[in-house]
């Protein structure tokens, strides 16, 4: 069994190819079963939760994460996530490789949220405001940029230092970028606002958002977690990665709740803009309308990331 370390697993995972991959792989057909989601408790520790998360497809590839969040690291100085990745040969179940799983989550979860964005987010959206400073944010610009004319960066974050250090990063890798104070001011003036948290309550309000603007909604994926209040959902089209995104966000089932949102009325998955169905419903019909994006990920996306890095190596 071969191993791919960090370096190895990102070096083929570039978004100007993973995120076509990604749209190839929702247009196609996999088999992706429900997660296995199980809460971590130990004695003086802080709660966590372990995902696993398995795919596999006719390529002949099947492939097992194993993803465990533990949102009280960061008071330790420690990433939230972390993640590993199993790849083995569909037909014969032998183990092909060990892949880093946190760069094919961060990597495929900024795709998907770009991917999203190339059909919800207007032609012209060039103003992305990050919420979250973690590997998935810091990923953002250049997934977005990758689908969409991006020049101008802002990060928020609860810390107002990390805001600060991760916009003095990307302006060292070149990006004009800066660090919000004021939520709101940045909220309003953002065409894109991409949420990559773990936060349990609300941070963007919808009365804040533009016309004309898209919520990228990547950080929550279950029902206690949530990073848009119920208006955001009011007035816009709405569309998630998977139907399982219905059970899974707090964002969603809170806005049902509320009646901001129906279940029906939600226009799409992933799959079915890539795949150009729902004739009339395939993405952003107007410049002045609201869109929101809302994922909570798919073992398709790492079986997708993983392959590309396994067929880059064979090649």
């Amino acid at each position: 069994m071969k191993h791919f370390d960090e370096a190895a697993t990102r070096a083929p995972l570039g978004f100007e190819r993973l995120v076509p991959a990604l749209r190839a792989a929702f247009a196609a057909e996999a088999q992706v079963p429900p997660r296995h989601v199980h809460s971590i408790e130990t004695a003086g520790a802080d709660k966590g939760t372990v995902l696993i998360m398995p795919a596999w497809s006719d390529a002949g590839f099947l492939g097992i994460k194993t993803i465990n969040i533990f949102p009280g690291n960061s008071a330790r100085g420690l990433p939230g996530l972390h993640a590993t990745y199993v790849l083995y040969d569909a037909r014969t179940g032998v183990p092909l490789a060990m892949m880093d799983g946190n760069e094919i989550t961060a990597r495929r979860t900024a795709a998907a949220s770009a991917l999203g964005a190339s059909f919800l987010a207007r032609g012209d959206a060039r103003r992305l405001l990050l919420l979250g400073t973690g590997r998935i944010a810091r990923m953002l610009p250049a997934a977005h940029a990758s689908v969409r004319p991006i020049d101008e960066v802002t990060v928020w974050n609860h810390r107002p230092e990390g805001a600060e250090a991760l916009a003095a990063q990307l302006r060292a890798e070149g990006w004009n970028a800066r660090a919000a104070v004021d939520l709101e001011t940045a909220v309003r003036s953002a065409d894109i606002v991409s949420c990559a948290t773990l936060a349990t309550a609300p941070l963007v309000r919808g009365e804040w958002l533009a016309p004309g603007s898209h919520l990228d909604l990547i950080g929550s994926f279950t029902p206690a977690m949530r990073e848009a209040d119920v208006q955001c959902f009011a007035g816009a089209r709405t569309f998630i990665d998977t139907n399982e995104a219905l059970q899974k966000s707090g964002d969603l089932l809170d806005a049902i709740a509320a009646g901001t949102l129906r279940a029906q009325e939600v226009q799409g998955t992933l799959a079915d803009l890539c795949r150009g169905e729902r004739a009339g419903r395939g993405g952003r019909t107007g410049d002045a309308e609201r869109t929101v994006f809302k994922a909570v990920g798919s073992a398709l996306e790492d079986l997708t990331a993983a392959t590309l890095v396994w067929q880059d190596a064979a090649a």
